[in-house]
């Protein structure tokens, strides 16, 4: 198991694992060019730089709830290192096998005197309360959007009363105590509290909020109704789509799950060739905000490391 962790920790591994998790990032990108291409020569480019700002901030927003269950669960992480560990992590989701993200966390924690336990506990439990508001707002999805879009989708509010149950924290910290002497690991260093879970769903909120944001712009910008009605559809199909990928998860990053859900989300609002524009587009300004983020911090860190040396 020392081996292993050596091997992990080992300046040669990271840099093939960043750069096959940016290969894989770029190529989701690229694979889906020419729709996107397309795309763009039917939009402003202040909509697809307005689009794109939205997607940074999402991506930033999203680090803050997390950290901030990261803090709760143990000492105070700074901000700088934080942000890194975060950011480099999610390059890592594109990555298929669906762990890969929680293996650079773990890796990229403990250089900063972060349990690696604590590190994938937490990004599990910022995942569980994304989930949860993901959830609640899709609700406004199935009283907008098509009528036979509960029929479909109607299994995933049964996670809903389970999530609750699970989160709420007297119940949330047996859990993840009995799950870690099962996995013959130590304890979490601290119990999370209730305050913490519910900042970082405020956040989460937040979060689905400027995702709306963001594909209700594409939409606008493609000569679509800028109603009220449709960014609250947005806002709840994209947040019932991140859902869904989540749950369905052997896919990486819920790719291909989450366009399905969003366009069925949107079918009937507007027109289908848009909604497959939106859904491509939307994906791929996530997956730039996601890579130049992580690619931007990997270089910090390897820039910090050798002014150490």
């Amino acid at each position: 198991m020392r081996t292993i962790f050596a091997a992990l920790r080992s300046s040669a591994f990271r840099s093939f694992f960043m750069i096959a998790a940016a290969a894989a990032a770029i190529w989701a990108v690229a694979g889906n060019w020419d729709e996107v291409s397309d795309a763009l020569g039917r939009l402003s480019w202040w909509v697809v730089l307005a689009a794109l700002v939205v997607s940074f901030v999402f991506v930033w927003v999203t680090m803050l709830a997390w950290r901030t269950i990261l803090n709760d669960a143990g000492g105070t992480v700074k901000a700088v290192p934080a942000r890194r560990i975060f950011f480099v992590s999610q390059v890592a989701k594109y990555l298929p096998g669906g762990v890969w993200n929680f293996v650079a966390a773990a890796e990229m924690g403990a250089d900063y005197n972060i349990s690696r336990r604590r590190s994938v506990t937490v990004l599990l439990m910022s995942m569980l309360v994304s989930v949860l508001t993901g959830l609640g707002l899709a609700s406004i999805a199935f009283l907008f959007g098509p009528s036979d879009l509960i029929d479909t989708y109607w299994w995933v509010l049964l996670v809903i009363p389970v999530l609750l149950v699970i989160l709420y924290p007297p119940v949330l910290n047996v859990f993840v105590n009995r799950g870690l002497t099962l996995l013959k690991r130590d304890g979490i260093e601290k119990p999370f509290s209730g305050r913490a879970i519910a900042v970082a769903a405020a956040l989460g909120a937040a979060s689905w909020m400027l995702a709306g944001l963001q594909v209700w712009i594409i939409l606008t910008g493609l000569g679509n109704d800028p109603s009220p009605q449709t960014y609250l559809l947005t806002m709840g199909g994209y947040a019932l789509a991140w859902a869904v990928g989540f749950l369905v998860f052997f896919v990486p990053a819920g790719v291909g799950v989450r366009e399905v859900v969003l366009g069925a989300s949107l079918a009937g609002l507007v027109p289908a060739g848009d909604v497959v524009v939106v859904v491509l587009l939307s994906r791929i300004l996530f997956t730039i905000a996601d890579l130049v983020l992580g690619v931007l911090s990997s270089l910090a860190i390897r820039r910090a490391a050798r002014s150490v040396q």
